[in-house]
């Protein structure tokens, strides 16, 4: 326990030291808004596999028409979701000003490239803007894409004048669409710029640092057992107890495959995955790999989750807490009330279970400067 809030604590003044230092000993130029490139690279191409909610859309059609929003993203990835609010909004307010927004679907992992399972992650998600799948990322490669979410401003003339990479900058953003609609020719007021959906949008906040992304298939993976990966084969492991920082712990029967972990055993046996975390909030990509629902215990520091910390994936049963896990995407576990130091432990019994990666979500950190 002891060791647990001193790494909160020192993760706490290690944030709000970043922080400061990027606010005050970095030029202030960095923090000014966005500023358009000059028309110096045409944008490439955009095709894929299929297109959802639209016929395929050729750019060069759009030229002397349309500004273009391209958003690189992935229906399983946290950050994009987290922006997505943000696009469709700029879909809805730009769209009769002369803005087409296209998603570019660049999955992370095989299970999303299936045009069902791209459509019915569109539909839960209420995706109703031009989406074309990605599957062999050769748009993200032509585009030089690294992360996601990635967005890119083209203008009416079909050069490229923005690049935008993660989550934050959304009003900058929008502040460049207005720019280039401008451009384009339309003079009339535009809307007010979006406000922030989430005090962690806010411009210039100050934000706690979290665990990194905890991935588990061999390929990617950072498994603290000693007995390592046994790539595409089945391994004993026995957690002993000894975790340290963005590292994850297996128990039990488990079988690595590149992109994920599956349980193995025997009926009547138990796997566990436990890791230790820095962040507010936690989410987990997981599949059945049979597509029939099955259940899997969420502890948190040994304990069932409750009211006050449960995601929104989690059912609250007498004695556990459970995730129900059918359909192959990210499931929310864990809210904190704030940004805090646990334990959290998954126990899988069904040998049907797919678990890729965890990732987390920090919070404001409040009062770092204080306003004059």
């Amino acid at each position: 326990m002891s060791y647990g809030k001193c790494s909160q604590r020192w993760r706490r003044n290690s944030s709000l030291l970043i922080f400061l230092f990027l606010k005050i000993l970095i030029p202030s130029a960095i923090f000014q808004p966005m500023e358009l490139q000059p028309k110096h690279v045409r944008a490439p191409v955009v095709y894929g596999d299929f297109w959802f909610n639209t016929d395929p859309i050729s750019l060069s059609s759009l030229q002397g028409n349309s500004v273009v929003l391209i958003d690189f993203w992935d229906y399983s990835c946290i950050s994009c979701i987290r922006a997505l609010p943000y696009i469709k909004e700029w879909h809805r307010k730009y769209k009769d000003f002369g803005l087409v927004v296209i998603g570019v679907h660049t999955p992370e992992f095989k299970f999303a490239r299936t045009q069902e399972v791209i459509q019915r992650a569109l539909r839960e998600l209420s995706v109703l803007y031009p989406v074309v799948a990605d599957n062999e990322a050769i748009v993200w490669s032509a585009y030089g894409v690294r992360v996601w979410p990635t967005r890119v401003l083209i203008d009416v003339d079909g050069y490229i004048r923005i690049i935008q990479n993660g989550e934050s900058g959304y009003q900058e953003f929008e502040r460049a669409i207005q720019q280039l609609l401008a451009e384009a020719g339309y003079h009339g007021e535009m809307p007010e710029l979006t406000k922030p959906f989430r005090d962690t949008d806010e411009p210039g906040v100050a934000l706690f640092q979290t665990t990194r992304e905890i991935h588990l298939g061999y390929l990617k993976g950072t498994l603290g057992n000693p007995e390592g990966f046994s790539a595409e084969a089945t391994a004993a492991y026995v957690d002993k107890g000894l975790h340290l920082p963005e590292r994850f712990y297996a128990n039990g029967k488990w079988m690595s495959e590149r992109d994920f972990l599956c349980f193995n055993g025997a009926p009547g046996e138990q796997g566990i995955v436990t890791f230790q975390y820095d962040a507010r909030e936690v989410n987990a990509v997981m599949n059945s790999k049979i597509g029939s629902r099955f259940e899997i215990v969420v502890q948190q520091d040994d304990n069932a989750l409750t009211e006050s910390n449960a995601g929104l994936d989690v059912v609250l049963l007498p004695e556990k807490s459970v995730v129900r896990v059918d359909t192959p995407k990210m499931y929310r576990l864990v809210k904190n009330p704030e940004f805090q130091t646990h334990t959290l432990k998954l126990i899988v019994s069904d040998p049907n279970v797919e678990i890729y990666a965890f990732s987390f979500v920090s919070s404001v950190i409040p009062d770092v400067i204080p306003s004059n």
